[in-house]
């Protein structure tokens, strides 16, 4: 499995959100570029970068800064926020990134999206997935940062998006994320039950290595990893030992 370090990136510094809330964001010190490079150093092979302003805005806001950090030696970037159009994809990509991660777009325009992932490849396209549980304990997805309920149900997305040879998907239970209260193991667990050659990353509540521990179990593909390394819960070195 692979631990990935997440940098979530706002007016140029590095950021984390409660829950997805821009007015409960804690700032933390370093230079984007500075903390990632600082990761690929220890160890890591892949990051995660998230553009808030990009997500804010609908496109793209901090491209310059992404494209210096894609340049750092053997490190596999994957970025998301704000990418709506083909031209987000093709600047992006030109800048190196290994991947985009696309969220609302996925959710609600599927046969653009379905097209990006032929055009560019299905490998180099991930669906984030944002959800929430029902009353029914069924994960419904949510978009446009997390404020819209698209009455959709995970399954059905993930099904219709396996027609296109979908490969990577980033799931979030939004009442974890940012919480450091552990992640939803039931949801990842139901999702590789369904879909078992799902390249499936989790995202949202990772506290400790126990936890690291449980996803490896699952045999997930990834676990996105931000607050615990800010906070220092772990190192990325100790995760890292944990999945060798």
């Amino acid at each position: 499995m692979q631990i990935i370090p997440a940098i979530d990136i706002k007016s140029g510094r590095c950021v984390r959100l409660y829950q997805g809330k821009f007015e409960q964001m804690t700032e933390y010190e370093g230079h984007p570029w500075e903390i990632a490079n600082e990761y690929a150093k220890n160890g890591a092979q892949e990051l995660h970068i998230v553009d808030l302003d990009g997500a804010k805005n609908g496109k793209p806001v901090q491209s310059s800064l992404v494209a210096q950090i894609c340049q750092l030696d053997q490190l596999k970037v994957q970025i998301g926020g704000g990418i709506r159009t083909h031209r987000h994809l093709k600047i992006l990509f030109s800048d190196h990134a290994s991947r985009v991660v696309v969220g609302s777009m996925a959710v609600t325009n599927q046969q653009e999206v379905k097209s990006w992932m032929q055009e560019f490849g299905a490998d180099k396209i991930v669906i984030a997935l944002d959800v929430i549980m029902d009353k029914n304990n069924d994960p419904i997805v949510l978009t446009n940062g997390w404020q819209t309920q698209s009455k959709q149900r995970l399954w059905e997305l993930i099904e219709n998006y396996m027609e296109a040879q979908l490969e990577y998907v980033l799931c979030t239970d939004v009442t974890r994320d940012g919480t450091l209260q552990g992640p939803n193991f039931s949801l990842y667990e139901q999702c590789l039950e369904r879909y078992p050659t799902l390249r499936l990353q989790a995202s949202g509540g990772i506290s400790s290595l126990d936890d690291i521990m449980a996803l490896k179990r699952l045999k997930l593909y990834g676990a996105i990893v931000g607050k615990a390394l800010y906070e220092k819960r772990f190192t990325l070195q100790e995760a890292l030992a944990k999945v060798a």
